[in-house]
């Protein structure tokens, strides 16, 4: 629902990539990042279920039961950052006892 809601407000999924991006930027690795997203994502839903649909009607039939954000901050970061490149296997020092 949030990720649809993102899609279909520009302005929105705009605000949302410049968190991602800094959320990444701050960050060590996409993990800990992630771990930071979810709980501004949850925040966010809890926010928007006062003010706008589908969010108020959803919260409205199923309450607002703490729901873990982290498969979506996951995706938003693959979804709208640049991969970190992988690093290189370190070479043994003397490949002839390989």
């Amino acid at each position: 629902m949030v990720f649809d809601y993102l899609q279909g407000h520009p302005e929105e999924r705009q605000f949302w990539q410049g968190k991602v991006r800094a959320a990444v930027q701050g960050s060590p690795d996409h993990h800990l990042a992630a771990d930071r997203l979810q709980s501004d994502l949850w925040a966010y839903v809890v926010e928007r279920s006062a003010v706008t649909e589908p969010f108020r009607g959803a919260s409205q039939r199923e309450g607002l039961r703490r729901t873990s954000m982290r498969n979506l901050a996951e995706h938003l970061i693959r979804l709208w950052t640049e991969p970190r490149p992988k690093r290189r296997p370190q070479s043994p020092a003397n490949p002839e006892f390989f």
